[in-house]
């Protein structure tokens, strides 16, 4: 049979075309201050807790409300698209953030910036699943490695540039303007898209699943808390720990029930689990908060703690780990593309391992040098594990079946933060107290034994990076898109 040149044009031409790249440019400059909201607020709470006369548990909750919000608010992302369309939801998510932005800088005590953090989480929770879905539907099969690349680079920078950015605000001005900063990016996001995105038409009797909502928006929201509870508490076996644990477990449970057995469509449809390399790369999304998330906590508290760093300097001295993820973060998305996820990720593990080990042996007076170039190497191998991971849940999926994809890997990410988080501070709390008689000397060590922690629960990543498509997955997915493309040119010349 003589080769189609259709087909072939398709199949040899990987870029990304200029119309994704326009796409993405106008998303993710919005995008941009949700990315890095977390990060900024987090070094302003001991500032905003002295300005505004309350306690740091309190204050905590600057970050938790937000945290919580997002999380409940991402469920409902795919019915607000059907129901208002994607660039409406986009637009009406964006103007919220910015609302509650410029809220929050103007509040005038903590109960009243915490409720204005609430109106921001809503915001962001909403927008990150329709980025996530617009993108990957707008770019494609073939290059879900380089859409990722792109589109990753304020998620991955935002750990290590937020602190830095923030620390500089609270240098030089007052705590109000860590908010202000948002304002322009998404002044430039909302008109950008009001200009650029194409129109999309609201589906009529868009269905919501409201039954699903209550189980899974509360299920999530009472196990973040817990999560975070665990870390304030001191570990999991207090009743302010366990309780909403256990009642967000059993409202999880209640919503996989209800979800298997509904005949409308559900929330969230679980049988995105039926694909391997969906399901793998959601474990893999939980398991990197404790090697993502959870080394995040523990870097910048050794700069501080054991080195005596103010937290600018520690955020400027964590840099080197942003550098490293640039540098894998183009080769890993188009390896992807060509090799599949797998032994892209499984190589990204053992850098993110060897990056980390000198900081198991890390005192008072190690060498800056050294820890520099040590994360150089861990960012290059969270490069080259965040991209192929994200890649490999869309991998296959009809475009139908990318909301529920988005919604799935957003709640992954956020459990597995917040499991990370909370797990590394227990490891890091029980460290400390064992090192108490040591002075400096004796807290360095607690670091050192946290990190080699860190290491060992990375290494569990290992597991299921195996069932992540390697070469042959990749074969069968293009020969499989080229004879349906074949297809489609057949019929239209018919």
């Amino acid at each position: 049979m003589t080769p189609n040149p259709d087909v072939k044009e398709s199949t040899e031409n990987e870029g990304l075309d200029p119309a994704f790249l326009k796409l993405a440019v106008i998303l993710l400059t919005g995008a941009m201050m949700v990315m890095f909201d977390t990060t900024i607020v987090s070094v302003a709470i001991d500032t905003l807790s002295r300005d505004l006369n309350a306690s740091v548990s309190t204050t905590q909750w600057v970050i938790s409300a937000y945290v919580l919000a997002l999380a409940m608010v991402v469920p409902v992302s795919g019915w607000a698209m059907d129901r208002f369309g994607a660039k409406q939801t986009w637009m009406g998510a964006l103007a919220l953030f910015i609302v509650g932005s410029m809220l929050s800088s103007l509040a005038w005590n903590i109960e009243v910036l915490i409720a204005f953090r609430v109106l921001q989480g809503i915001g962001g929770g909403l927008m990150l699943p329709v980025l996530q879905t617009l993108l990957v539907n707008s770019a494609g099969q073939r290059n879900l490695g380089r859409m990722m690349s792109l589109v990753s680079v304020p998620a991955l920078l935002g750990p290590i540039l937020g602190p830095v950015l923030g620390g500089l605000i609270l240098s030089q001005l007052p705590w109000h303007w860590i908010f202000w900063v948002n304002i322009p990016f998404g002044a430039a996001g909302l008109l950008l898209a009001w200009r650029g995105l194409a129109p999309t038409t609201p589906r009529k009797g868009a269905y919501l699943d409201v039954v699903g909502l209550a189980f899974l928006s509360p299920g999530l929201a009472a196990l973040i808390y817990g999560l975070t509870q665990a870390g304030n508490q001191g570990g999991f076996d207090h009743v302010a720990v366990l309780l909403p644990l256990a009642i967000g477990a059993l409202l999880l449970g209640g919503f996989v029930f209800h979800a298997l057995r509904t005949k409308r469509p559900p929330l969230l449809d679980l049988r995105l689990f039926a694909v391997r390399s969906f399901t793998a790369s959601n474990v893999l999304l939980f398991l990197s908060g404790l090697s993502v998330y959870g080394a995040m906590l523990l870097l910048p508290l050794y700069e501080q703690q054991v080195r005596g760093h103010s937290a600018l300097a520690a955020g400027l001295l964590l840099a080197p780990q942003g550098l490293g993820m640039l540098l894998t973060r183009g080769y890993a998305g188009r390896l992807t593309d060509r090799i599949g996820a797998r032994p892209i990720v499984l190589v990204g593990l053992l850098l993110t391992m060897a990056g980390t080990l000198a900081y198991t042996q890390a005192g008072v007076n190690t060498n800056e040098l050294l820890l520099g170039a040590s994360l150089v190497v861990r960012g290059a191998g969270l490069g080259a594990v965040t991209i192929p991971v994200f890649a490999g849940a869309f991998l296959g999926l009809e475009p139908n079946q990318v909301p529920h994809a988005s919604i799935a890997t957003r709640i992954t990410s956020q459990l597995g933060g917040a499991f990370g988080a909370a797990v590394l501070a227990l490891i890091l709390q029980t460290q400390l107290v064992a090192q108490a008689t040591g002075g400096l000397v004796g807290r360095a060590t607690a670091f050192d034994n946290a990190f080699w922690w860190s290491i060992g629960l990375t290494a569990l990543a290992i597991i299921p990076a195996l069932f992540l498509p390697g070469t042959r997955e990749i074969a069968s997915i293009r020969a499989e898109q080229a004879q349906k493309l074949a297809s489609q040119v057949g019929d239209a010349r018919g």
